[in-house]
């Protein structure tokens, strides 16, 4: 059972010692052989999220959708996707975009690629390929990690923006040498989503998923606007403190891996680990309204429950609702005034977990006996 308490009196609780245990017991091992919230990242599939990340940009259009004009209005619309990855990485992953300002002709209509059915990752690794020999000529691909694929805006066919994911058992993309690892082919949503869809479809290439849901009619309904991996326009869009721990952007000496006691959020400790099983925990950290949160819908202490073996789209993480019967701000979701103030409480019973909000950064964990048959 998992409750939502409003106890004043936590406030007036003596802060406990904590009790920490070693940090590689809090570092889930990922279970689905695919994007998802282990530390185990296979970099083989993966780029690690660190250092310089080098990407060329290529603009194609299509004998049935010819491009007018020059590449420039598009690459403005785009690159800024780098400042805000290098912000959110804590300087760490800096995205190093090239541009090639010419527009290559792909040798098919943009309508026989399948995106408007899904398409498949067949179909998608020919549209990658086929990008990759027409620039091929005049682009070394070798001294890149990652390509960038920009249709025209009247190739109205390719509607979205899917990460194409280097598989090690298949050959692949091959150019100058070495096989195209990672490739994001932006499509017409990019005019929705900005320059952020960039920095969504590059956490793939890191092993991030998707945390929006890909059934029902809510498809926020796991974390709301709080992370960019769920709602891109999300008023709280950075990374969550557990991507950024799993990423290699956060230090192991900023994340407590908790048994018990007071842990201050926010300075030497960003993010408070309490695990509940082989492949799950609970993650704990404080977001205010700065920097790339500054529309966030709510301030304060954010609890969220993670599991690694839950697949992509299907709630990897999921966030607790400090306030689940209050309908949300306009224009905010329902969980995107999740965050617990001072006095508030969550309980899980059923993981044995208590979590009191002590202060406006600071919380009280407690084990308590699991409850059985709930």
């Amino acid at each position: 059972m998992i409750t939502h308490l409003a106890l004043a009196v936590a406030l007036t609780l003596t802060p406990v010692p904590h009790r920490q245990a070693p940090l590689s017991q809090c570092a889930l091992p990922g279970r689905t052989g695919w994007t998802d919230e282990g530390h185990d990242t296979d970099h083989r599939q993966f780029r690690k999220a660190t250092g310089v990340i080098r990407a060329v940009m290529l603009f194609v259009d299509f004998p049935d959708a010819p491009a007018s004009g020059s590449t420039q209005e598009y690459e403005d619309a785009l690159t800024p996707a780098a400042g805000w990855l290098r912000t959110a990485s804590n300087g760490r992953a800096r995205l190093a975009i090239t541009p090639v300002r010419t527009w290559y002709r792909m040798p098919s209509a943009s309508t026989t690629y399948g995106f408007e059915r899904g398409i498949s990752y067949e179909q998608h690794q020919q549209y990658v390929r086929d990008a990759v020999a027409a620039a091929d000529p005049e682009v070394d691909f070798s001294a890149y990690d990652i390509v960038y694929i920009v249709p025209p805006k009247n190739a109205a066919a390719v509607t979205f923006s899917p990460t194409y994911l280097y598989d090690p058992a298949a050959p692949g993309v091959i150019a100058d040498g070495r096989p195209v690892r990672w490739s994001v082919t932006l499509g017409q949503d990019m005019w929705r989503w900005g320059y952020k869809v960039i920095d969504h479809e590059t956490g793939h290439v890191f092993g991030l998923p998707d945390l929006y849901a890909f059934t029902g009619t809510d498809y926020h309904r796991f974390v709301g606007g709080w992370d960019l991996m769920g709602l891109i326009s999300g008023p709280a869009p950075r990374y969550f403190g557990w991507h950024q721990w799993k990423l290699g952007w956060l230090d192991d000496d900023q994340v407590a891996c908790a048994v018990s006691g007071h842990y201050r959020l926010g300075g030497p400790t960003r993010l408070v680990v309490v695990k509940t099983g082989e492949t799950s925990a609970y993650a704990v950290e404080a977001r205010t309204r700065t920097g790339l949160d500054d529309k966030a819908c709510s301030n304060g202490v954010l609890i969220y429950r993670v599991d690694s073996s839950v697949a992509t789209g299907e709630g990897p993480i999921k966030v607790m609702d400090a306030r689940p019967d209050q309908a949300p701000a306009a224009g905010c979701h329902q969980l995107d005034d999740a965050a617990y103030a001072p006095g508030q409480v969550f309980t899980d019973e059923a993981a044995g977990v208590r979590i009191s909000v002590t202060g406006e950064a600071s919380v009280e964990v407690e084990r308590l006996p699991i409850a059985r048959n709930m």
